[in-house]
């Protein structure tokens, strides 16, 4: 016998001979009917629970973790608003059930097992996973996060003050609403939430408004390994700008009366606060998992004695709400009606070809106000002299900063992020003079946290701002790149497009720059980046296509919603010559405003038939430095500057390559698992025409003389072409 049938079984035989487990008296301010609420939310869910596993015995169900002995989630719910954000520990199916119970027109016991079965009619998934979410509830959908959704929770927090004085669009959440954030004790020791908690206490030192709530349910236990007794009290009751509290989740009244004063606390005052609940899990981790096999049979049958279930009907029945066996036929009511409903919830039809599964890797479209920018005496306010200099050729980092002063102009949703961005300006001074025409609270510095600043953008946009967060250097984004995996990307994949994070990730990359950093502050690695599902990956080569490619990188994370990262080459930053020192090949005028590169057009340079480079970033300078010395060798080159990364514009590369004799692909990026790959693929999926590749070597980047050595050069280049079309010197 499983155990979720022997804690089943007690519960009947143990409520029918009134045999409860002893505790406190009730207490607090918990009304009767709300008790009995909670009561019928908690046997919900331990329904749910039991269901989920006889439909995956009979092949109809496919996910098993429940939340069995974290009922007293309910109480939290009932504690909140319905409209405060909550991201959901997976184990709070309780908390959903009863946030349901706030709103009229719900109904969550099918919407629950529409998920249990996988089926395309699930409102929140679609069929693609089973998530807790809903979007009537402001609960996004979480698949079995381990502390990935604390960042944006911290961002989503701070969203609320920031929504008051700067007002986005497309708002979402009330200004004086909070956001809660659950997980459990073992996933509070994940760097991932340490980083979440530091930052709402470093945002809160500062005394910026956070109202935000942790809610840690400590069941003692991670899947097999325990968490040591105290750890979650010895380690958070005394954290700085990290306000305390605690309660017995098995207790429905001490529970809904402490969630009720942390959320008042956090509401009023504006400030972080961390619940502390003490839960038991039933049943093992998930359906698969037995958990006599790693836990003495005496601590499993001490933890199910403790039934919370079973201290709510002793509860009830000491406050006059209900009698022992009006709480039982509650019990067995629910349990009947969850057993009718799931017989129909797995006829229902599910997903069954590609294109229905992938159907929300995109997210929709939505409508935004028509731009309305500064008129011009607005604009040169703002700009001052740089305003005359754009008429003369500049370098690329000076054109984005122009084109990041004109979309922030025209659209005040747009807030940047990131470290160093606001009084130094970045790193390569990129974005000087931003916080000065903006303000701080547009132009954020923050702390020294990738994840903190991906979740800090994630949040924001859970609240209609724009964001425009900053990584320093590409070999930075692999502290956090599952804030771009795991939370961004798959946000309206698993909402079916009713949740998206739409972004624009400016980050500083590649190679090639002289003498400095090393494989840290050099990566020439976009693998991470081209293998995350609906990402767009911008490069641009020179200053007049990054501003007009970022132009269009904003317009599709505010149109479309889409989320684009922005790959900047370090290395040209700063160039201004092509050929020969002075002259100035390499800088370009500022586009005029209303100009763009529409995503996957392709930059082509020259009209040549004998060979075609396919190349972008640092390779399309290195290339087109090379086209001088083989046009005097008599081959006729044109280089095409892919621009977008991916999804690769494969039939502009097509047409770019027709008529062409010979294709060489320039790839900086390294030989396994680079670009060239999938470019090397096309060539000989779609063409006849003969193809290389010159790549970089499998290697990390060197500091010093030999910062270049590993990647391709303009005389490797030459030499490749010479090579491939026969040419002689």
């Amino acid at each position: 016998m499983d155990r979720s049938t022997i804690v089943h079984e007690n519960f009947l035989r143990r409520v029918a001979q009134q045999d409860l487990p002893a505790g406190k008296a009730p207490a607090g301010p918990l009304s009767r009917e709300g008790a009995v609420s909670l009561f019928r939310s908690g046997c919900l869910c331990r329904a749910l629970d039991r269901t989920s596993r006889k439909m995956q015995e009979e092949k109809q169900g496919f996910y098993t973790i429940g939340s069995s002995g974290h009922e007293g989630m309910a109480a939290v719910a009932a504690a909140l608003r319905p409209t405060d954000m909550a991201f959901l520990h997976y184990r709070d199916a309780a908390f959903q059930i009863h946030r349901a119970s706030q709103v009229p027109g719900q109904s969550v016991t099918w919407d629950m097992l529409l998920s249990f079965a996988c089926s395309a009619e699930d409102p929140i998934s679609g069929g693609r996973h089973k998530v807790l979410g809903s979007k009537i509830l402001a609960i996004p959908p979480q698949t079995s996060t381990i502390a990935s959704h604390l960042p944006k929770a911290v961002g989503a927090a701070y969203s609320i003050g920031l929504a008051r004085r700067h007002p986005p669009e497309h708002k979402v959440l009330e200004d004086d609403g909070i956001v809660m954030c659950s997980f459990g004790d073992a996933s509070s020791n994940h760097s991932t939430a340490q980083g979440a908690f530091n930052a709402a206490q470093w945002t809160d030192y500062q005394s910026v408004p956070l109202p935000l709530l942790f809610v840690c349910e400590d069941n003692g236990i991670g899947i097999s390994t325990r968490t040591p007794k105290g750890w979650i009290a010895a380690t958070f009751s005394a954290r700085p700008g990290l306000k305390y509290f605690a309660c017995d989740g098995l207790d429905i009244f001490d529970t809904y009366r402490v969630a009720r004063a942390a959320a008042h606390y956090v509401r009023t005052r504006r400030k972080p606060a961390f619940l502390h609940i003490r839960t038991i899990r039933l049943y093992g981790h998930a359906g698969a998992d037995v958990a006599t096999t790693y836990l003495s049979r005496d601590f499993v049958e001490a933890e199910e004695a403790n039934d919370p279930l079973l201290h709510t009907v002793r509860l009830l029945a000491e406050a006059g709400a209900a009698t022992p066996a009006e709480s039982l036929e509650i019990y067995v009511e629910t349990a009947e009606r969850v057993e009718r409903i799931a017989a129909e919830a797995v006829t229902r039809p599910r997903l069954s070809t590609a294109g229905e599964v992938m159907a929300s890797i995109i997210p929709p479209p939505r409508a935004c106000k028509p731009t309305n920018g500064p008129g011009a005496e607005d604009r040169a306010r703002v700009l001052g002299g740089d305003l005359k200099a754009m008429a003369e050729p500049q370098t690329m980092s000076r054109l984005i900063n122009w084109a990041l002063t004109d979309l922030m102009l025209d659209h005040g949703e747009i807030v940047m992020m990131g470290e160093d961005v606001g009084r130094k300006g970045g790193v390569y001074g990129v974005t000087q003079k931003l916080m000065a025409r903006f303000g701080a609270s547009r132009v954020i510095d923050t702390l020294l946290d990738e994840q903190s600043i991906l979740g800090l953008g994630l949040g924001l946009a859970h609240n209609g701002f724009l964001p425009v967060p900053e990584i320093q250097f590409l070999a930075y984004l692999h502290n956090a790149e599952d804030q771009l995996r795991g939370e961004a990307a798959t946000l309206p994949f698993f909402s079916n497009g009713q949740y998206t994070n739409p972004m624009v990730l400016r980050i500083a990359g590649l190679g090639y720059q002289k003498g400095f950093g090393g494989h840290f502050h050099n990566d020439n690695s976009v693998a991470v980046l081209r293998d995350i599902p609906g990402l767009i990956l911008a490069c641009p080569s020179n200053g007049a296509d990054a501003a007009m490619m970022l132009r269009e990188c904003v317009r599709l994370a505010r149109e479309e919603q889409r989320l684009v990262v922005f790959l900047e080459p370090i290395a040209l930053y700063h160039t201004r010559d092509l050929h020969e020192a002075g002259d100035k090949g390499w800088m370009t005028t500022y586009p005029d405003r209303s100009q763009r590169v529409a995503l996957g057009e392709v930059g082509i340079h020259g009209d040549g038939d004998d060979l075609a480079i396919v190349t972008f970033g640092n390779g399309a300078y290195l290339s087109l430095q090379a086209k001088r010395e083989l046009e005097l060798l008599g081959i006729a080159t044109r280089v095409i500057d892919l621009r977008w990364l991916s999804p690769l514009p494969e039939e502009a590369i097509e047409k770019a390559v027709a008529g062409c004799k010979h294709v060489l692909i320039v790839d900086e990026t390294r030989r396994t698992g680079g670009l060239a790959e999938s470019l090397m693929a096309l060539m000989t999926e779609r063409t006849t025409i003969p193809h290389v590749r010159l790549c970089a070597e499998d290697s990390f980047i060197a500091t010093g003389p030999s910062y270049a050595a590993t990647m391709p050069s303009a005389e490797a280049i030459v030499a490749a072409a010479r090579a491939l079309t026969g040419a002689s010197a």
